[in-house]
Parts: structure tokens; C-alpha cells; sequence
């Protein structure tokens, strides 16, 4: 039983997004030890096929198994679409993912059952979120669109802050005089129809979540499923009595697949709200599909 309680949560994205739920993570389990996968040489999993994906995800829960992690979260809408169910076949920890949460959260939000889904092409063409909703109240009409050029912003404007050396909040990262017009017309499908509630479908997205607010307006509710993944994993672990103390020193570890280590030290600095520091390179085979 110690062994389970001081064994670390694995978490994984395909980038940055991620430790959006890392924070989450952070603040509702602060005694935990962390690794943290982010998949940057292979960034981003929203255009790839769902076949390829779903290898990715398969071939780092295997790694981070082998890591001794107690529990996995896919900390990506796409890498959850694709490999969730694979990945939970697969392995003996327990794996979960970002839609299902974000599902519940937004079936529990809207009065008028009408709800929006922002997500990369992959997550929208899989029709996860579609489903999951559907499984909770199919009544719900939900309409989804894929906001690509969200992502892109998001990776850009790190990349930007981070070469300047600062640190800011994301209201001065991303300043409404600059991006608003840009984020209110991406989202103009779905903004002339009646939802009270959007699914930020991407971990990218609550970074820029002040922009999507500002564009939807203050009667429609915005769900990040970030928390509610964090809180699935509170849960789960509260019941296998596998929780670490909250009280003792947590040992986080971030590694990424890309070549540029410090980079991704600084951008994912700016994402966590604190500095990163053991961060180092994680060299994964090419994959080459499936047999």
C-alpha cells in the first residue's frame, strides 16, 4: 500500500496543453509525485490520423507505466479520442482521459441543453465528445467545431514571451486589443446559435480562455475539463487508499520528446505558472503503426 501512495501520477499531451491539467493537479493533490510527458517533437496530434494517435498514447502509457506510475491521465482531447479505451485495455494502473470529464461538467452546466464544442479537427472528427454528452443526457443537442487556429496562437505567443525573456498572465500574454478579432471570428458558427454552454475541447485553450469569453459573452458557460479530470483522479485513488500524504515533498519530473529542452522548459514555465526544473529529453522509438 506505501508503495502505491508514493508511487507518481503519470501525465501526458502532446505538448504544452497538458499542464493546464497539471496545474489542476497541483493544486488538488500537492503531495504527489509527478512525471510529465509532453510529446513536442511530434506536436500537434490534431491534424494525424486517429490510427497514429492512438499508437502515440499506447507508447507513452507504456513508458510511463514502466515508470511505476499508480495512474495515467491522457492530458489531450485527441490523444483521448483515439486511445483512451486502447490504453485502459491495455495496461493494469488506471488510465483516464479529458473528454469524459469535460462531457459530465457540461451536461451538468446548460439549462437550455444546447452546448458548443471547441476542439482540434482530430477530437471533432471522432465525435468523442458527441458521445460522451449523449451518454449523460441524449437530449443535449451539441454542436462542435474545430478551432485549429487556436492551438497555433497559443504555441506562438509562448513562443514569443518565452524569447522575451517574461512573464505574464495570460491576459498579457494574449491581449484582447490584438486577438479578439481573430478568436470572434473562428467562433462566428457558434455564436449566432443559442448555447448557454462551450466545452474548451482542447488543453491548449484554457490558456486563452479570456479571449473565448469575451467573444461568447457572460450568458454562455465555459467548461475546461482540466479540473474535473484532476477530480476523477482525486477520486480514484482516494478509493484504492492510494493518495500520498498531502503534507510531504513532491518530486516532479517533466520530460520532453523534442530537441530543444530549454524551450520547452520556458514555454511550459509560462503554462504551469512556475518554473520547471527537472526537465529532460525523452527519446521514444519512431513509431511505425500498428501490425
Amino acid at each position: 500500500m506505501a508503495h502505491d501512495q508514493r508511487a507518481p501520477i503519470g501525465v501526458f499531451d502532446s505538448g504544452f496543453g497538458g499542464l493546464t491539467v497539471l496545474a489542476q493537479l497541483i493544486e488538488q493533490m500537492p503531495g504527489e509525485d509527478i512525471i510529465f510527458v509532453g510529446d513536442s517533437a511530434r506536436c500537434p496530434y490534431g491534424p494525424r490520423q486517429l490510427e497514429e494517435v492512438r499508437g502515440f498514447a499506447l507508447q507513452i502509457c507504456s513508458w510511463l507505466v514502466v515508470q511505476g506510475c499508480k495512474l495515467i491521465i491522457i492530458a489531450c482531447n485527441t490523444a483521448t479520442a483515439a486511445g483512451l479505451q486502447a490504453a485502459q485495455r491495455a495496461f493494469p494502473v488506471p488510465i483516464i482521459g479529458v473528454v469524459e470529464p469535460g462531457a459530465r461538467a457540461a451536461a451538468h452546466a446548460t439549462h437550455s441543453r444546447a452546448v458548443g464544442v471547441i476542439a482540434t479537427r482530430g477530437t471533432v472528427s471522432s465525435g468523442a465528445y458527441e458521445r460522451a454528452i449523449h451518454h449523460i443526457d441524449a437530449g443535449i443537442e451539441v454542436v462542435s467545431l474545430a478551432t485549429p487556429p487556436f492551438v497555433e496562437l497559443v504555441e506562438h505567443g509562448l513562443q514569443r514571451c518565452a524569447a522575451a525573456g517574461s512573464v505574464a498572465n495570460a491576459a498579457q500574454l494574449f491581449p484582447a486589443c490584438e486577438y479578439r478579432a481573430l478568436v470572434r471570428s473562428a467562433l462566428a458558427p457558434l455564436r449566432a446559435l443559442p448555447l448557454d454552454t462551450l466545452v474548451l475541447g482542447c488543453t491548449h485553450y484554457p490558456v486563452i480562455r479570456h479571449l473565448i469569453a469575451d467573444a461568447m459573452g457572460p450568458e454562455v458557460t465555459l467548461v475546461s475539463s482540466a479540473e474535473e479530470a484532476a477530480r476523477d483522479a482525486y477520486q480514484i485513488l482516494h478509493r484504492r487508499h492510494a493518495l500520498a500524504d498531502a503534507a510531504q515533498e513532491s518530486v516532479r519530473c517533466f520530460y520532453t520528446t523534442g530537441d530543444d529542452v530549454e524551450d520547452f522548459k520556458r514555454f511550459g514555465s509560462l503554462v504551469l505558472g512556475h518554473p520547471m526544473e527537472r526537465v529532460c529529453h525523452l527519446e521514444l522509438p519512431a513509431y511505425e503503426g500498428t501490425a
